[in-house]
């Protein structure tokens, strides 16, 4: 007498058997967290790598700014896609050594001075990032950053690694608590030697001095006056490029090893 074989579909549908690369509700766990981390590290550095981008020029600014906006906005847009443009025909993105690109212009992706710089490099022919990130408020990547260069991140420290880590300048328009944030973070890395001397550059002396007191840090002793020699000031896209070369950011950019 044949006994019939018990089935085996509760197994094949248990969680357990997924494969793990493919559990998704694994992936996403607590215990998982170090390993999505790594995952947004080497997604966006395997794609930068394939595009040869070497050091890139970080744009930050307001995402409320608009093309045509009130007041100074439209002054900051047109500024800031004018210098887009000129640090991707001058500075090396155009693939000028070899097949690696200096100097590309890099923003959070999305609108305002971050679509006006991803939109001046556009308008070069050169390639730009986006570096976007998931908040609950979705917020779309701009229309000009390179398709292929334009990523998603959860974790907010991994996309500052991102921002950070190929910059061979900081550009900051004006702007609000994420472009201060990113402002910070740039000058803490810069004022304890965790970055290398690359330079700062705030655009609108005007916005900046009213917003931030920086002699008042100086006079609490919070700072030292030398800290202040960490950037500088810019009033146009020129002048933000003039303040670049003055650093040897060509030489600096040029000297640097190959990508490992």
């Amino acid at each position: 007498m044949t006994t019939s074989r018990p089935s085996n579909a509760a197994q094949l549908a248990s969680p357990s058997y997924r494969l793990a690369a493919l559990d998704q509700d694994f992936l996403l766990g607590d215990t998982m967290r170090g390993v999505r981390f790594q995952l947004e590290y080497a997604k966006a550095e395997e794609a930068l790598r394939a595009w040869g981008v070497r050091t890139t020029i970080v744009v930050f600014g307001s995402a409320r700014v608009r093309e045509g906006g009130p007041g100074r906005e439209a002054f900051w847009y047109e500024q800031a896609r004018l210098f887009g443009r000129i640090a991707s025909e001058r500075g090396g993105a155009l693939t000028a050594n070899g097949n690696l690109r200096d100097n590309v212009i890099a923003t959070g992706g999305g609108p305002g001075i971050m679509e006006a710089a991803n939109r001046g490099a556009c308008d070069a022919g050169a390639p730009s990032v986006g570096f976007n990130i998931t908040l609950p408020h979705e917020q779309e990547p701009n229309a000009y950053s390179t398709p292929e260069l334009t990523f998603r991140f959860h974790y907010f420290a991994m996309r500052k690694m991102h921002l950070a880590m190929r910059a061979s300048a900081l550009v900051v328009f004006p702007g609000g608590f994420g472009t201060l944030d990113e402002l910070f973070e740039i000058l803490t890395l810069r004022q304890t030697q965790k970055a290398p001397p690359l330079p700062i550059v705030l655009f609108d002396k005007a916005y900046w001095t009213s917003v931030l007191n920086f002699e008042a840090l100086i006079e609490h002793g919070m700072i030292t006056a030398s800290d202040l020699n960490l950037f500088a000031f810019a009033g146009s896209a020129e002048d933000i490029w003039e303040r670049l070369l003055a650093y040897d950011l060509l030489s600096y950019t040029n000297g640097r090893e190959e990508l490992k």
